[in-house]
């Protein structure tokens, strides 16, 4: 730099929106300035960082490849700060700000929004977004800062790990078996995978070898027949009833089974899906702290 006075918030917003828009003047309505306002603050970045941000064309303006640079910093420079003056407000006045949450599709059952009912009792101030997603988008976004928390999940033998994101361990999820009530081993008192390997198997996604379920009735010395491909609980717990074929249930989700279904534990070593809360590691806010806490409550 330049000068030592370093770069104005200001000034770093307004390029911001002059980048996006690509014009002075579309930025200067955008923010209720003057297009001389709107210059003067550029010159000012200009100055403070040392080079040209923008170049000029016949109609609008282009970052230059140090305003490229800049841009890159800037979204994440201003997110926090904005971040930053939320939690301050909201630690001032006791309550509060803003909490974005993540959530695997499972765990939205029930765990997610019961510790969720549980924060808003004592935070009923605190401005709350819920969004479903898988546990890989989910991590970016907390990493991104685009979610202040989530709740993610993993099996043992996967490699559950993202950049600038702290895991707090909630839970091991066991799985069960979902039979229709009226399968014949439906009531016997221990139940093996192996004594369902003539029986059909309802599972998501395209037929792979290392599922859980493949790998699991592998050990077991047989290769499961899936006949139904379906993703969602729904549509897997209507084909149960039905009588179409067994699915492996996580154990948060017991509780939303029909009664037209029996579930069981497998007296095999069936890994449990690991339930974890994800923060950022910078600096989680206090409100994902809080909501933390409120899923170990909710658990406990």
């Amino acid at each position: 730099m330049t000068e030592r006075h370093g770069l104005d918030l200001e000034d770093l917003r307004v390029f911001r929106t002059v980048a996006e828009a690509g014009s002075l003047t579309a930025a200067a309505t955008a923010l209720h300035y003057t297009q001389s306002g709107v210059s003067r603050r550029i010159a000012r970045l200009e100055r403070s960082v040392g080079a040209t941000v923008f170049t000029r064309l016949a109609r609008g303006v282009r970052p230059t490849p140090a305003g490229d640079l800049l841009l890159r910093h800037a979204d994440d420079v201003l997110r926090r700060v904005d971040v930053l003056v939320e939690d301050l407000e909201a630690h001032r006045a006791g309550s509060g700000g803003r909490l974005r949450i993540g959530s695997f599709q499972t765990a939205g059952s029930s765990l997610t929004p019961s510790a969720l009912a549980r924060f808003r009792r004592a935070s009923p101030d605190v401005a709350i977004t819920l969004v479903e997603g898988l546990t890989a988008s989910l991590l970016e976004q907390v990493a991104e800062g685009t979610l202040d928390v989530a709740v993610v999940s993993d099996y043992p033998t996967g490699r559950l790990a993202a950049a600038d994101v702290d895991l707090v361990r909630l839970l091991d999820d066991p799985l069960l078996v979902a039979l229709p009530a009226g399968h014949p081993l439906a009531r016997r008192r221990r139940l093996h995978l192996a004594d369902l390997a003539d029986d059909t198997w309802i599972s998501a996604g395209p037929a792979r070898d290392d599922t859980v379920l493949a790998t699991a009735a592998r050990r077991a010395g047989f290769t499961p027949r899936v006949d139904i491909r379906v993703a969602s609980w729904v549509a897997k717990f209507g084909s149960v009833a039905a009588g179409l074929g067994l699915t492996l249930v996580p154990g948060l989700l017991a509780g939303s089974a029909p009664p037209q279904l029996v579930l069981k534990r497998l007296d095999d070593d069936l890994p449990p899906r690991r339930v974890f809360a994800a923060l950022p590691a910078d600096r989680p806010t206090a409100a994902a702290r809080a909501f933390v806490a409120a899923l170990v409550e909710t658990l406990a």
